[in-house]
């Protein structure tokens, strides 16, 4: 029996998204129709009141005096603004600046992680705060100690943990901060976009760079905007690129339990699996991040999220709630997903092989393995289910951020997704295998337009996720850094 295109079409690209996505579809149709009546009641309330007002014969008020303000309005001197940083020269005063750009000076601090470059010179010449740890502790136990030392808890009501590549959207308290209106509101999840500047990137580069974009693009729209719903709420990440928490629900957190590679996942377990409250999240709470833009980096970086994950799933046992129902379908999909997208280049050759040379494949092993494969995949399965389909997804992420690069590299996307799921699969077993150290660096960092000219030559820094063999008990040495 064949596999119908579609069903091929949900294996592949997952169960997952079409459930959540349908949960992100009724929110948005929950938020339109109160929108609308809203705009109905204001306007009929509009109306009365000018018709009693001139009955009255009073003297007309203006409107913004007659709309009762919202209570309970957040603004941003009740936000600490931290960022770990491990040898970041090259980018951290652009972050800076973004945020100086809408904090004071006294709201942002700085922990450097052992940084042996400028990192720390160029920091303070910002007028932040900034603090060193004595040794390279990782980005957990960096942020962890910054907390403590800098007293966050104690003198704010809100954090924004922000990675040193990382710059905020002129827009992003304003579109964030309102979240935390609700008191069920334990952390809000900014909105990834790549920081696209094209100057020095090769075209494998570009293609990297527009590949990790349509991810974030997909994974945000069609899946983290269902999740964070309110009314059923369960998502798995809230990106360590720029994420906000209340400082009350930070001294429940384990920001830095040994053996974990990153922070974010384990921390977004925590909230749910100790009942701390909700995720919020908006797509207008965007702030944009360096991605690698070379085949190393970009591998190296995938590995380590992957890896993440498995070691936050591993360390903490499933409940009976919704956040591990969530967690139980993303894995399984992980692993149904990634299966069927490792095995999909020899399908593709079994299927095409005896049809381009039958002679060949009537004389080997090829004749009866593209029988037994033929009985259930097709190419034309296979052109439906997984190519167009996949060109449909480049197609939604162009309309949905309006850039027709998308379009330009998508036929290269699928091989690129093949990759991403053999590094998912190969981390798998690493998290009961390996244990990570405290060392960290980040990957290779581009230098932004109008940055800083510094005073001597500098060497972007490779990432090194470097991980111990798992024998005996835990390795002193913590784990490293984060990422969307």
């Amino acid at each position: 029996m064949v596999i119908p295109w579609w069903l091929l079409a949900v294996l592949v690209f997952g169960a997952n998204f079409v459930l959540w996505g349908g949960v992100g579809l009724l929110r948005a149709t929950s938020a339109l129709l109160g929108w609308l009546r809203t705009r109905v009641l204001a306007r009929s309330w509009l109306l009365r009141a000018l018709s009693d007002l001139g009955r009255l014969c009073s003297p007309p008020r203006a409107v913004s005096e007659t709309v009762p303000r919202r209570a309970g309005r957040i603004g941003v001197e009740r936000v600490a603004v931290l960022m770990a940083a491990h040898n970041e020269e090259l980018v951290i005063r652009r972050s800076l600046e973004s945020v100086l750009a809408l904090v004071p000076a006294e709201n942002v601090h700085v922990v450097s992680d052992g940084s042996t470059d400028r990192t720390v010179e160029i920091a303070e010449s910002t007028g932040v705060n900034v603090i060193s740890t004595r040794a390279n502790v990782g980005k957990a136990g960096a942020l962890r100690e910054a907390v403590e030392r800098f007293e966050l808890v104690e003198r704010y009501a809100f954090v924004l943990l922000l990675d040193a590549d990382t710059r905020l959207d002129d827009n992003y308290f304003r579109a964030a901060l309102p979240l935390f209106e609700n008191p069920e509101v334990a952390a809000v999840a900014g909105f990834v976009r790549s920081d696209w500047d094209r100057s020095g990137m090769s075209l494998l580069g570009r293609l990297l760079v527009c590949h990790r974009q349509r991810i974030y693009a997909l994974s945000q729209y069609l899946l983290k905007f269902g999740q964070t719903w309110l009314r059923c709420n369960a998502t798995h990440i809230v990106p360590g690129f720029a994420s906000m928490y209340r400082t009350a629900v930070l001294p429940f957190i384990d920001m830095n339990p040994p053996g974990l590679v990153i922070e974010d996942f384990n921390m977004t377990f925590e909230v749910y699996q100790k009942g701390l409250g909700k995720v919020g999240f908006t797509p207008r709470a965007v702030a944009y991040t360096q991605d690698p833009d070379n085949l190393r980096d970009y591998v190296r970086q995938t590995k380590r999220w992957a890896l993440g994950l498995w070691q936050t799933v591993r360390r903490h046992r499933p409940r009976r709630n919704l956040f591990s129902c969530m967690v139980f379908l993303l894995i399984t999909e992980l692993l149904t997903s990634s299966l069927m997208m490792v095995l999909l280049p020899a399908v593709l050759l079994l299927l095409l092989v005896p049809v381009l040379f039958p002679e060949f494949a009537a004389d080997s092993a090829l004749g009866p393995l593209h029988e037994a494969v033929a009985e259930h995949v097709s190419l034309v399965t296979l052109l439906f289910g997984v190519v167009l389909v996949d060109l449909l997804l480049s197609l939604l992420a162009a309309l949905l951020l309006r850039r027709s690069r998308f379009l330009v590299f998508g036929a290269f996307f699928l091989g690129l997704r093949v990759l991403d799921c053999a590094l998912s699969l190969y981390t798998l077993p690493l998290a009961w295998l390996t244990r990570s150290t405290g060392r960290w660096s980040s990957p290779g960092r581009r230098v932004p337009p109008g940055g800083a000219t510094l005073s001597r030559p500098t060497v972007a820094h490779t990432l090194r996720g470097e991980i111990l063999p798992g024998t005996g008990g835990a390795s002193n040495e913590r784990a490293s850094t984060g990422g969307p």
